[in-house]
């Protein structure tokens, strides 16, 4: 399909028409799930050796020993014996302390980018490692049930967890138990998040009500603070403001492989396909065009917009737009709540993927 954008003064060019994120329904199976369980594109290159510690925060070099210590450590057998759980004769006994570190810090310092070179730098195969966001491990529970997610992950030296973040009692509930399996089958765990694991879902639920399962989940781990400031910020140019209308669905029709959706449509599309497809939505999209931006109406569709701006940044897609500014997509009371820290994330990666779409405007 084609169509044609009018120059003034000069005759109709023929392009070919952006693709619409709307348009697409994206079926994902389980086993995609799970084979997907690997560092996003962004972060297939990362290791030890090339983050770059910043110097006035020692935190950063101590986080990258302690990590490749552990990385060494969970060379050789696997901890229930040679690598898959035994699943007949004697229990193992579960390890003794935490089995899991916890990289706990701000936007920006980096956590990922080491949660990534832990995975690439433990010595086993890529089968018998994991590595996905908490949504996704959420969303693989969903799709194979416990007790299959238990069997399918209990075999792995390692699971990684990123965005670690307890949004609601069920989820609480369900990853404590989870890990909790996994653990006495001998995988270790690692994990991101912005809050430490004893105050996880602080701000959001009764979390004394599930005392008891958060403090279970904070014993798998050794918590590991990484002080720093938000590194996109460190020395790069602002955002660009927000382009017009015409320039925003020029440089779709200009950038093979582009969609272009107006903003108020893609987030009523988001509430019809389920968040575990997003990565999927974006397959082959080269860059994301989105005209009319405007704060999001209501948390639910606010924290579906900050899944795709997860996914997103995980594929550097780059995102140009028209309308507000990204810094203006949440409310006050948003931005003051219990997600707020989802929330100043997706405008830190929004605002990321809007400098590296600057190239897509003709100047």
């Amino acid at each position: 399909m084609s169509s044609s954008t009018a120059v003034p003064g000069q005759s109709p060019i023929a392009e070919p028409s952006p693709q619409s994120l709307c348009a697409l329904e994206p079926r994902v199976p389980a086993d995609r799930l799970v084979a997907e369980m690997v560092p996003p594109p962004r972060f297939d290159s990362v290791r030890f050796d090339t983050y770059v510690p910043d110097p006035n925060q020692p935190s950063q070099s101590e986080a990258v020993g302690v990590l490749s210590s552990f990385a060494a450590g969970l060379g050789g057998a696997h901890a229930s014996g040679s690598g898959k759980r035994k699943w007949f004769g004697r229990k193992q006994a579960a390890p003794a302390g935490p089995r899991g570190v916890y990289l706990d810090g701000g936007y920006g310092v980096g956590k990922t980018h080491l949660l990534a070179s832990l995975w690439h730098a433990t010595p086993a195969d890529s089968s018998l490692k994991a590595f996905g966001t908490f949504v996704e491990l959420t969303n693989l529970v969903g799709a194979l049930g416990f007790q299959q997610t238990v069997q399918t992950l209990g075999g792995h030296r390692l699971l990684c967890i990123d965005e670690f973040e307890l949004d609601d009692p069920g989820d609480t509930v369900l990853v404590s138990s989870l890990l909790s399996r996994l653990v006495e089958a001998g995988v270790a765990l690692a994990a991101t998040s912005n809050t430490l694991p004893g105050k996880l879902g602080e701000g959001r639920f009764a979390a004394a009500d599930f005392l008891r399962e958060i403090q279970g989940l904070s014993s798998h781990f050794r918590p590991l603070r990484i002080d720093g400031e938000d590194y996109r910020h460190r020395g790069l140019p602002e955002a660009p403001p927000p382009y017009s209308d015409d320039q925003v669905t020029r440089a779709a029709y200009a950038t093979p492989g582009a969609s272009l959706d107006d903003f108020p449509s893609l987030l009523d599309h988001l509430a019809r396909v389920h968040p575990s497809r997003y990565g999927a939505l974006t397959d082959g999209i080269a860059a994301v065009c989105l005209t009319d931006v405007r704060p999001v109406p209501d948390q639910s569709t606010a924290l579906r917009l900050v899944v795709l701006a997860d996914r997103l940044y995980d594929r550097e897609v780059p995102v140009l737009a028209s309308g507000l500014p990204f810094d203006q997509l949440f409310s006050e009371e948003m931005l003051n709540g219990g997600y707020r820290k989802k929330y100043f994330r997706a405008i830190s990666r929004l605002t990321a993927l809007a400098r590296d779409a600057k190239g897509l405007v003709a100047q």
